[in-house]
């Protein structure tokens, strides 16, 4: 059988126009990408999905989305379902731009490409206790003690 996999379409080698920022001359359409998961870990009760650029100009990096308390018959997202068609339940916190839910990559101009890291946490438990102003950091702190497995993809993008 085939590990816990996380898939996309759309955030998959390079990051299509659709999936980047609409601020800041990058011109894209902000929409957050497809993403498909399969073979969860047995006794998976929710899930932490996390897009982090850590090549941002910024000691953190830069964390573009954080969703929690996606439950666990969860297996996909739809193109732009950040931020009104996630399923029932699912929060989302504030981004590096400073506002709740998906913000597409957007590096500065003549850098290098970056790379935007997706990382979805299967928990063991179907909710964390925590509120959509939480800041990511403290959500995956929080979610560490209830990680059964987790699984990822890299997608580059420079302007």
């Amino acid at each position: 059988m085939a590990g816990f996999t996380l898939y996309s379409d759309h955030f998959s080698g390079q990051v299509p126009k659709v999936c980047v920022f609409n601020d800041f001359g990058a011109g894209g359409d902000n929409q957050s990408p497809d993403l498909r998961w399969e073979n969860a870990p047995a006794g998976t009760k929710s899930f932490v999905l996390v897009l982090h650029d850590p090549d941002a100009p910024t000691p953190a990096g830069w964390t573009h989305w954080c969703a929690f308390d996606i439950p666990a018959d969860t297996t996909s997202l739809a193109l732009g379902a950040s931020p009104g068609a996630l399923p029932g339940g699912t929060k989302e916190t504030r981004n590096s731009y400073g506002a709740f839910g998906y913000g597409g990559p957007c590096p500065p101009p003549g850098d290098p490409a970056h790379c935007y890291h997706f990382t979805l946490y299967a928990l063991s438990t179907s909710s964390l206790g925590l509120e959509a102003d939480t800041p990511m950091p403290m959500v995956v702190f929080v979610a560490r003690e209830h990680i059964l497995g987790k699984a990822g993809i890299t997608a580059m993008y420079a302007r």
